[in-house]
């Protein structure tokens, strides 16, 4: 319970902020940044649950791989929905053209393409009847984290420091992950 209570902080924040008008000057660049920050970090805490658990020696800690990394997929939808509603009013021929002319775009929803499958099979239902190809398919979470982080290095003009750390934390896990096996 307490896990749900502090991943929703986030959002109470965010809507704290619209009710009381302190989304700073362009509301609309401030919520699609917040939540596109929120996924990848809240990607990057389930990422990091299977190493932390073994360094640790907590093998209890798994259970919060999975709320999380429904985390960053809400936080993700959340993202997304703010792009087609607020930017674009679902007008598709406009999304579409934005997608094939802006390649930060494109990878923003390819990242979230490759979310949608992992949130859909995160039940225990779907565990049991993918069995040993549900490991293998949710390992895309590490390519949903490139592409997000990429998605977010190309949108950002000059500072480029919070993707890179967000780059050097996935690079990390990943390498944690790699090691582990060899």
């Amino acid at each position: 319970m307490l896990l749900h209570i502090l991943c929703l902080v986030p959002l109470a924040w965010l809507v704290y902020g619209a009710f009381t008008h302190n989304l700073g000057a362009n509301p609309l660049e401030f919520i699609t940044h917040f939540t596109g920050s929120w996924t990848i970090q809240f990607l990057l805490l389930s990422l990091a649950i299977t190493p932390l658990r073994r360094l640790a020696n907590r093998p209890n800690l798994i259970r919060f791989r999975r709320p999380l990394g429904l985390y960053a997929f809400f936080y993700a939808s959340l993202h997304l929905l703010t792009y087609l509603w607020f930017d674009k009013f679902f007008d598709l021929s406009e999304i579409l053209r934005d997608i094939a002319r802006r390649p930060f775009i494109t990878l923003g929803m390819a990242g979230f393409l490759l979310l949608l499958p992992l949130a859909v099979t995160s039940t225990k239902g779907w565990i049991r009847r993918l069995g040993r190809n549900w490991q293998r398919l949710h390992r895309l979470a590490y390519f949903a984290l490139a592409a997000g982080v990429i998605h977010f290095y190309w949108l950002v003009k000059s500072d480029h420091r919070r993707p890179l750390t967000y780059a050097a934390f996935g690079a990390a896990l990943l390498l944690a992950r790699l090691f582990k096996r060899a």
